[in-house]
């Protein structure tokens, strides 16, 4: 059982990153699925989530309106799409998924993680 998340990286302020999370060993299909971060010195942090139906979604209200959760079950992928990036967005970046049907903000309610990607928005 993996996640391998990718697409971290250098940015310019106001640019836009698409993070991908694969999953292995096992299908996402009755998984809800969560994006965590966690910047320098700070705790981590619930940044989104889409349960497993992918009728709901769930942000921050620091992301709201700039990121997009999304899952694609027949490629066994998770995405989040980071647009208008902030230095403040400046993070490591995890995928994390439950077999629920539920989001939760608790990092401790998610059974698997991915190895996290860094995202540095910086001019």
């Amino acid at each position: 059982v993996q996640l391998q998340a990718s697409g971290g990286g250098l940015v310019q302020p106001g640019g836009s990153l698409r993070l991908s999370c694969a999953a292995s060993g096992f299908t996402l299909d009755y998984y809800v699925i969560a994006w965590f971060r966690q910047a320098p010195g700070k705790v981590r942090e619930g940044v989104s989530c889409i349960t497993s139906s992918g009728v709901r979604t769930y942000y921050a209200d620091s992301v709201k309106g700039r990121f997009t959760i999304s899952r694609d079950n027949a490629k066994n992928t998770m995405y989040l799409q980071m647009n208008s990036l902030k230095p403040e967005d400046t993070a490591v970046y995890y995928c994390a998924t439950a077999k629920s049907g539920l989001c939760s903000s608790s990092d401790g309610y998610y059974d698997y993680w991915g190895q996290g990607t860094l995202v540095t928005v910086s001019s």
